[in-house]
């Protein structure tokens, strides 16, 4: 049964030989992009287009067409590729300059008997002269189609350019010019059989939110959605194997042997064992055999695997494969949106045209009319709502698998694995912040892993303004909530740092948090007790200001086996309770220096504090709230996905009620940091 697909929408991939078929007005001109695992294309030897239309595993047609045909075997393609984006686009010498003018193009994903797997019409276009039709990707071992229809109305050029080629403008120009110089023939267009047009005129197509597209950047605590990104720094990759290598080595790349690259040269099959073995480390162990996985019959899933997506370690894998759920759960999302936004609109033009029509007013036919747009409306948001509970079904399925397996630093605190916490030897690539969900499936939590050391400061809201519930708290109690997230975040990234590698500080000018740093202060984490009042505050943050100031110079100077002796030079966090209370201008701008100086050479900020209620202060602590990343102590939708925007929920990861974990976990810190002294 084919798959009728709207935009955003995912459909698993049977067969690894297939046929893409594109079907147009006019001639375009048809090429594809691979990308890794985090969807970067590294070059123009990643991209196959009429100029190059072969790459292992994928061909494209040399010839601008109104009928394609491109060859896929994904058995074939390069393990370092994880994306294939298909891409549409008009051609720059005569003809149509825009999608708007001709008809949609009919994208269908057959395998090589002709049967049709998955379909999708590309509506909504207008100025658009390029697009991104499909991609194909790899989860879990198997392949999977997206449907995607990003389209670009700077063409070819600002295409390339959003899929992070910095030569896409060079690119574009050889494949135009290969297509006017006639190494891309065109073809005039093929007549259509009625099977065609039927196909294409009833497949469901649904305008919705431009894929692949970041959030608007916003403050912290404004009304648009502060965008996550899930890549502090990308791990560097090899080409895809069998390409053309590139004049000379590629920006963020290592020459890889020659015998290493004929040891790479194997593909495996869908659904075969991954080789997670760094590529350049030829004297590294390799892993341990992962097990086959049992072939995926037609129409179903992959069973879900933890620690399946690629990285060169198990918490990298599992990092990644997060990452993986997030993406997967907002894409799903946004195309059932989109499908529901076309049922309504549906709706209403047909609701419309039977108000307006005369012969409606007469009988029973209005009626008839308007029974029938309600009918063809719930019809399409029961398909759109199943399609979207099949793509939930998977990802639970997913998630129930990966949960248990996480590492402490991204386990819950009611996560067995805390109750054998050792102090690590090493600290972990990420630390998990809480969870994400959104309001059509709010079971379907998400961990919010954020990259270790950290980019940004951290800022707990303690107000109300924004909070789904915190409406319903008093002030005390949301200063109360906050503390307590600020402690338990604290906690953990303590717990999962190596002994006298993480230092804590506390400001907590009033001493009104001193209830919530109890557990702070008794187990003697901290690396001096609160400091209370003006004096306090001076003090503290000119050490820490000095610091940075000591360590800025050494790395710069490329002296910095000539700091100080007895100068902490270990990761710090400095929690900041109440602010601004207790802060003079001065201390204001040496907490702001802190802010941006701080993170580059480990020195960075918690604070608690009100927004709306320093608002008073002016607009001279703006600078700071957009330096941080706001977090809340009580569910609150501020946080959003860096591919489609949706406004998530965030939860804080708060110790369950009448739990000791923390005060455990806190004494063995304690207990090791007293050994490493």
């Amino acid at each position: 049964m084919t798959a009728e697909l709207v935009r955003g929408q995912n459909h698993p991939l049977s067969q690894a030989r297939l046929e893409i078929r594109i079907a147009a007005g006019t001639p375009i001109v048809a090429g594809a992009t691979l990308g890794d695992e985090h969807g970067t294309v590294h070059g123009v030897e990643w991209v196959v287009h009429p100029g190059a239309p072969a790459l292992p595993g994928l061909e494209v047609s040399r010839q601008a067409a109104a009928d394609h045909r491109l060859a896929v075997d994904l058995g074939a393609v390069p393990e370092a590729v994880h994306r294939v984006h298909v891409l549409l686009a008009l051609p720059s010498a005569g003809g149509p300059v825009r999608f708007g003018a001709v008809a949609a193009p009919f994208v269908a994903v057959t395998g090589l008997d002709g049967t049709e797997l998955a379909s999708y019409t590309i509506t909504g276009l207008d100025a658009e002269s390029a697009v991104v039709a499909l991609e194909l990707y790899r989860r879990q071992g198997a392949w999977k189609v997206r449907a995607v229809g990003q389209g670009y109305a700077g063409g070819l050029t600002e295409l390339l350019t959003d899929q992070g080629l910095p030569q896409a403008h060079q690119l574009a120009n050889t494949i135009h010019e290969a297509v006017a110089q006639g190494l891309a023939r065109a073809v005039t267009p093929s007549a259509r059989t009625e099977d065609g047009d039927r196909a294409r005129q009833t497949a469901t197509p649904a305008p919705g939110p431009e894929q692949g597209s970041s959030a608007p950047q916003g403050a912290p605590g404004a009304v648009s959605p502060q965008p996550l990104s899930p890549y502090g720094t990308q791990p560097p990759s090899t080409p895809p194997q069998g390409a053309p290598a590139a004049d000379g080595p590629q920006p963020g790349h290592t020459q890889v042997p020659a015998d290493a690259s004929a040891a790479q040269s194997t593909a495996p099959t869908v659904g075969g064992p991954i080789d997670y073995s760094h590529p350049r480390r030829q004297n590294a162990a390799p892993p341990p055999p992962q097990p086959a996985a049992p072939p995926v019959q037609p129409g179903q899933s992959a069973r879900p695997v933890a620690g399946d997506a690629t990285g060169w370690s198990m918490d990298e894998r599992l990092y990644n494969q997060v990452w993986g759920m997030f993406e997967d759960l907002a894409r799903s999302t946004a195309a059932y949106r989109s499908a529901v936004d076309f049922a309504d609109s549906r709706m209403e033009k047909e609701l419309d045209a039977a108000l307006a029509d005369p012969r409606h007013r007469i009988g029973g036919q209005g009626d008839a009319a308007r029974e029938a747009a309600r009918a063809k409306h719930a019809q399409l948001v029961e398909q759109a709502r199943a399609a979207y509970d099949r793509d939930l079904g998977q990802l639970t399925a997913e998630s129930e698998v990966v949960e248990p397996a996480l590492p402490l630093a991204y386990a819950r605190w009611d996560n067995p694995v805390w109750h054998g916490y050792r102090v690590p030897f090493e600290a972990p690539m990420a630390v998990r912040l809480g969870d994400l969900h959104l309001p059509e499936c709010p079971e379907l939590r998400i961990p919010m892993l954020v990259r270790l050391p950290l980019e940004r400061g951290l800022w707990i809201d303690s107000g109300a303004a924004g909070s789904l519930d915190g409406s319903f708290l008093d002030s005390h109690e949301l200063h109360r909530l906050a503390m307590d997230t600020a402690v338990a975040l604290a906690a953990r990234l303590l717990a999962v740092h190596p002994a006298g590698d993480y230092t804590l500080h506390v400001i907590d000018p009033a001493g009104s948090g001193a209830q919530a740093l109890a557990p702070l202060v008794w187990t003697g984490v901290l690396a001096a007790p609160p400091a209370v009042g003006a004096a306090g505050v001076a003090d503290v943050l000119a050490r820490l200001t000095e610091r940075v100031d000591l360590v800025q110079m050494a790395v710069r100077g490329g002296a910095a086996d000539s700091l100080p002796p007895g100068l902490d030079t270990s990761e710090q966090l400095l929690i900041v309770n109440d602010f601004p209370h207790g802060f003079d201008d001065r201390a204001v701008t040496q907490l702001r220096y802190l802010a941006d100086e701080g993170p580059s050479v480990g020195v960075h900020l918690m604070m608690v504090a009100d927004r709306e209620e320093a608002s008073a202060y002016g607009p001279l602590l703006d600078p700071l709230w957009r330096s941080l990343m706001r977090l809340t102590p009580v569910p609150d939708d501020h946080l959003a996905d860096p591919w489609v925007g949706h406004a998530w929920t965030y939860e804080p990861a708060l110790v369950p009620p009448g739990s000791q974990v923390v005060q455990q976990v806190l004494n063995q810190v304690a207990e090791a940091r007293t050994k490493y002294t």
